[in-house]
């Protein structure tokens, strides 16, 4: 296998491992598929975001790139990416049907309806893609079932794709370097270690490719119904009054029609504009600790405290002897997470700033917040969300 290279949010190649053939290479063959991108304003490295969607090397899909009014800033680099591709087929929707306190559903409904194709792939506007992903995930998706294996395989209802973060610029400012450390490291490796085990959905929504027609069977009440209640809000409506609407789909999918998702080895390059710590600090500061003390394995503060103090106990091996190697080992796996996903070791002039980022993430993990594109949210006890307002 050869690398390859795309361009990411930093103007600077991402370097990935080659993958196998493409598995659809006739139009006819090829099962039809409308790429929906929500935008809003100009995210970092838009353009280039944009235009992965329309390098891919799949004959048959359309692309519906949607705004909720005709003066957002993102249209002139649309219409530049479309008079660029004449061949492919895209377009613009400018619309905003109201359906819950959830933006992207509202923003997404319009194109979801008007869509010329059953698979849709789903894709954040700061997210760029390898040419060949839309083509290994639709043939992950198209799959069948299996009753003949044990456990018996069940029909894939959604790809999903790890999100892999770089700031804006190379040396991006302090909290983003944060963010990133914690994204490209705990966060996937947790991610893959949950998606690999598949004991339930765990399902980030930065690239998501399903079926419209699963989708329109959903509700959001995560309960399997063998006489559906035909007055109830079904398909993409359905979820506009959660926030976490990827997760909530995701989890129906699983729960109400008993299907399941693949996690594919591509890779979604998330584009991560620039923040100061404090701004990484107030993202986060409104959950309580509930999730830390009760998955006590997924962060290495609480991990180290809680295997620290047990082994001081029955083997009398000092904190002070334990704690720097559990970090250290720590910090070592992390590593090697992140070169898995970049396709190459973290360079050793980026280290000493990646170490301080890390550190200072891994002390911050008690903090977790409700907050996006400026605006706060309440979570409820049932997952839906409500808009905190006069903040």
């Amino acid at each position: 296998m050869t690398p390859q290279n795309i361009h990411g949010p930093t103007q600077e190649p991402y370097y990935i491992v080659q993958k196998p053939p493409l598995p659809f290479s006739p139009r006819s063959s090829a099962p039809g598929v409308s790429i929906l991108r929500p935008l809003k304003g100009l995210d970092p490295n838009l353009s280039g975001c944009l235009e992965s969607s329309f390098k891919q090397d799949y004959p048959n899909f359309e692309i519906l790139l949607s705004v909720a009014d005709e003066d957002d800033e993102a249209l002139p680099i649309v219409h530049e990416l479309i008079a660029k591709y004449p061949n492919v087929n895209a377009r613009v929707v400018i619309a905003n049907d109201d359906v819950g306190v959830n933006p992207k559903i509202n923003n997404l409904m319009r194109p979801y309806t008007e869509a010329a194709h059953d698979i849709l792939w789903i894709l954040d506007s700061n997210v760029a893609v390898a040419p060949g992903t839309l083509a290994r995930a639709v043939d992950i998706l198209s799959r069948p079932s299996s009753s003949n294996t044990d456990p018996p395989r069940r029909r894939i209802a959604l790809v999903h794709h790890v999100p892999f973060v770089v700031s804006k610029r190379s040396h991006g400012s302090f909290g983003a370097q944060v963010e990133e450390a914690f994204l490209n490291t705990n966060h996937a490796k947790m991610y893959i270690a949950i998606n690999t085990v598949a004991v339930d959905s765990c399902v980030i929504g930065k690239s998501n490719l399903l079926r419209r027609s699963d989708l329109e069977c959903l509700d959001g009440s995560l309960i399997r119904q063998q006489y559906p209640d035909n007055e109830q809000r079904r398909g993409l409506a359905a979820f506009g009054r959660f926030l976490a609407e990827d997760n909530m789909i995701a989890l129906a999918l699983w729960h109400e029609l008993d299907l399941r998702h693949d996690l594919s080895y591509d890779i979604a390059y998330h584009t991560l504009e620039d923040m100061s710590l404090s701004d990484y600090v107030r993202r986060r500061d409104h959950m309580s600790l509930a999730a830390m003390i009760l998955e006590p394995f997924t962060e290495s503060v609480m991990l180290s405290a809680i295997v620290a103090m047990s082994l001081r106990f029955l083997t009398g091996i000092p904190i002070q002897l334990f704690v720097p190697a559990h970090f250290i080992l720590w910090h070592l796996v992390d590593l090697d997470v992140y070169a898995s996903l970049a396709g190459h070791p973290l360079p050793l002039s980026k280290w000493c700033s990646f170490l301080v980022a890390w550190l200072v993430r891994e002390l911050l993990a008690f903090l977790y917040g409700l907050e996006w594109r400026g605006r706060r949210y309440r979570m409820l006890r049932n997952g839906e969300a409500v808009r905190v307002c006069g903040d």
